[in-house]
């Protein structure tokens, strides 16, 4: 079986393709097999006021294509550009290899591995703000 295998914890709620879904009781794994599905879990979303540092702009486009407000089409530009900005700071080993990745997910369309990809660097981004 392929596909993405989301891991849902009880009365936890995700995107699928604009639908908002809530898991029942008890722990659940689903099976997502179409491909492209956008697919956000709902616990991870940033809110737009939470989109306040580099790394959090750039996920929260890649949120709002997955959430389908946003065309990926119009997103794409955004994302891979910011994305180059942020490879001009966050130069060590990890951060470039999460951005390739986020890089290479944004040219295939498989936007929520890009997100997951950029969502590895928030805890970097904090440390590096916090060192300030």
């Amino acid at each position: 079986m392929s596909g993405l295998v989301l891991k849902l914890a009880p009365k936890e709620r995700v995107l699928i393709n604009g639908a908002v879904i809530e898991n029942g009781d008890r722990r659940t794994r689903v099976a997502i097999l179409t491909p492209n599905a956008n697919i956000l879990r709902l616990k991870d979303a940033l809110h737009p006021e939470e989109a306040n540092t580099p790394v959090r702009r750039v996920c929260y486009i890649a949120q709002l294509v997955l959430s389908g407000d946003v065309p990926p089409k119009e997103a794409r530009p955004q994302l891979l550009s910011g994305i180059e900005q942020l490879s001009q700071v966050l130069v060590d080993v990890d951060s470039r290899k999460a951005l390739e990745d986020a890089t290479d997910s944004v040219v295939s369309e498989r936007y929520y591995q890009a997100l997951k990809s950029l969502r590895l660097l928030i805890p970097r981004e904090d440390r590096l703000m916090a060192a300030e």
